[in-house]
């Protein structure tokens, strides 16, 4: 038997958004399903390949906003804000606050013939347009607005190929890019001091997951490139010739719960080693479930199970890639008829303990990263809520108990085979059956 109690009165920090997302629910051109981001509270959306390859050719992107580069950067009818307005107005009015990736959609076909991911011949110029945009967009330049948009992302995953003729994101060199990030990242840190300036996406630390889950397999050199590239970037940016801020570090990973920990820990342990130990962390880009699960019950626990045991990590925030509607990577909505897939019900439920604001500490008799029964809580001004994540091989039997009481009067609402976020009662004596692959969320409406 398995046993839980959440002990109401040690708050052990703030809940921190595991539920943001990239992009949100767009379709063609500019339509979408909006009201699902208000439904699950997604607190940020990334805006990273948005509209689908080249951006859509209207959003977002460097070359999509400003598309004559040798123009006049200070002058806003230089620039078309049209679609990327509409855009972020969208994730505002639907409660979402806008994550803005400066720089340029992945190009996949980039061996017929590469556009917009070459290395600026002016990183100067460069900069200036990005201030262009970033006051369009918080100080009303150019008939724009005053959204709240906290981070600023200088390009992303310039490391995703060691060979310049292979990558699909940076047709440059390593240092092109470690100076395009210095002089941007400083030109815009002293504009906008403020603000979080940080990047760089990247790719990722399987190389360390590997060295400790699977030592004895060959490591790829792509994933030595990441880590080659990971420590050059740092060393550059924290020498005294070169140095530049760094208010965030973003990294994607498409591993397991335990490779991500593995990954999480390691973003931290490295950039305390280099000084950087006020910069917070976040894994902007992730998805471990969509070739295996997508559409299935165990891509929401694969997600709830995420996003639970990265909280216990030093990461700031978790990304999920991607809510687009027309993408397979999507595994919220389902492109046919735009209904939820059940795994959306994993961000709705995760969204109760972030609108309460306090985690609560939790005791159990599991390890949780090996029997995988996965559980947090946390406690506002409307009760307390507790989620749990059923992503083992077996149905669970729990019992569930708040400061020793198992006299719980709840709702505890269900995902698995059979429900979908369905509210099946009050539980007694603190029992609940977590069947296989279940997510389960237990409100208790007095404080």
């Amino acid at each position: 038997m398995s046993y839980f109690n959440v002990d109401s009165n040690r708050i052990v920090g703030t809940v921190k958004p595991m539920h943001a997302v990239n992009n949100g629910p767009l379709g063609s051109a500019a339509t979408g399903k909006w009201e699902y981001l208000k439904e699950a509270g997604i607190p940020y959306a990334r805006l990273h390949d948005t509209g689908g390859p080249y951006g859509g050719h209207v959003f977002v992107d460097i070359a999509n906003v400003f598309r004559n580069f040798d123009a006049d950067a200070s002058n806003p009818d230089n620039y078309d804000f049209a679609f990327t307005d509409w855009l972020l107005n969208t994730l505002v009015e639907n409660g979402t606050e806008p994550f803005y990736r400066l720089g340029s959609t992945i190009e996949n076909s980039h061996w017929i013939k590469p556009y917009n991911i070459f290395p600026p011949k002016d990183n100067m110029q460069w900069a200036k347009i990005c201030e262009g945009i970033i006051r369009h967009y918080t100080e009303g330049w150019g008939n724009g607005f005053y959204h709240k948009i906290t981070y600023w992302e200088i390009w992303n995953e310039p490391d995703n190929m060691p060979d310049i003729k292979d990558n699909p994101m940076w047709k440059g060199t390593k240092e092109q890019f470690f100076e395009l990030y210095r002089v941007a990242a400083n030109y815009l840190k002293e504009k906008f001091p403020h603000l979080k300036i940080g990047g760089y996406g990247c790719c990722g630390f399987y190389k360390i997951t590997q060295e400790l889950t699977a030592p004895e397999a060959n490591v790829s050199p792509r994933n030595e490139y990441f880590i080659e590239f990971f420590h050059a970037f740092m060393k550059y940016i924290t020498d005294e010739k070169t140095k530049a801020p760094l208010d965030f570090f973003s990294w994607h990973a498409y591993s397991g719960v335990a490779g991500n920990i593995i990954s999480s820990n390691y973003v931290r342990e490295q950039l305390d080693k280099y000084g950087l130990k006020d910069t917070e962390h976040m894994c902007n880009e992730w998805n471990t479930g969509v070739k295996l699960y997508r559409s299935k019950l165990r891509d929401a626990t694969n997600i709830a199970a995420n996003m639970l045991a990265l909280h216990q990590t030093s990461i700031g925030m978790l990304m999920y890639y991607d809510w687009r509607l027309q993408t397979v990577y999507n595994g919220a909505i389902n492109p046919v008829g735009y209904v939820p897939f059940k795994a959306f019900y994993s961000f709705k439920a995760f969204n109760e303990l972030y609108r309460l604001g306090n985690e609560i500490s939790v005791e159990t008799n599991e390890n949780q990263i090996v029997d995988r029964v996965y559980c947090m809580a946390a406690k506002g001004e409307e009760g307390i809520a507790v989620m749990f994540a059923n992503y083992s091989n077996e149905d669970r039997e729990i019992t569930l108990t708040i400061d020793g009481n198992k006299d719980l009067n709840a709702q505890v609402f269900i995902v698995d085979e059979d429900k979908t976020y369905e509210d099946i009662g009050v539980i007694t004596g603190g029992k609940i059956i977590l069947k296989k692959d279940a997510v389960a969320l237990v409100k208790l409406c007095d404080k």
